[in-house]
């Protein structure tokens, strides 16, 4: 006779219903995270698409790049960065100067009010994200940090 259990005793039908409620989570994971980025695009500036702050937390970590090496960093189309960078510059978000490298080319950067407008949405997503963890153990962190780079490698 044939044992169908898993390595914990599950059966294929146990384990079936395991892996959906892990997929329902991480659905429910990434709903959230949506719903506190874009929370946090309209923190950075509410005239602009979210994909702005993507491109502004960019700037913010990495520093003055040229359009086109910022379109690839964030997996948008050179025409849409192009366009972004362009609103944000309008709105006194980001600034370009010429590339020292490259004079036929620019570099854009963040203003002060720029980076001082990501750092308070940044604030804002820390401020509840250690809302939600704030009752947590630092065992209860250190597992999710341990199994989510598990289910990540």
């Amino acid at each position: 006779m044939q044992n169908n259990r898993d390595g914990d005793g599950r059966s294929p039908t146990e384990r079936s219903d395991l892996e959906q409620a892990l997929g329902d989570r991480i659905n429910a994971v990434l709903s959230a995270a949506r719903a506190l980025s874009e929370r946090s695009a309209a923190q950075f500036h509410p005239d602009l698409q979210p994909a702005a702050f993507h491109i502004a937390r960019w700037l913010y970590a990495y520093g003055a790049a040229r359009p086109s090496d910022i379109a690839e960093a964030v997996g948008m189309d050179r025409s849409s960065t192009s366009t972004l960078v362009g609103r944000m510059r309008a709105l006194g978000l980001a600034e370009s100067t010429p590339d020292e490298e490259d004079r036929r080319s620019i570099r854009v950067d963040l203003t002060a009010l720029g980076r001082e407008r990501v750092a308070l949405a940044l604030a804002e997503r820390g401020e509840v994200f250690t809302a939600r963890t704030r009752d947590w153990s630092s065992a209860d962190l250190r597992r999710l940090i341990d199994l989510l780079g598990r289910l990540t490698a």
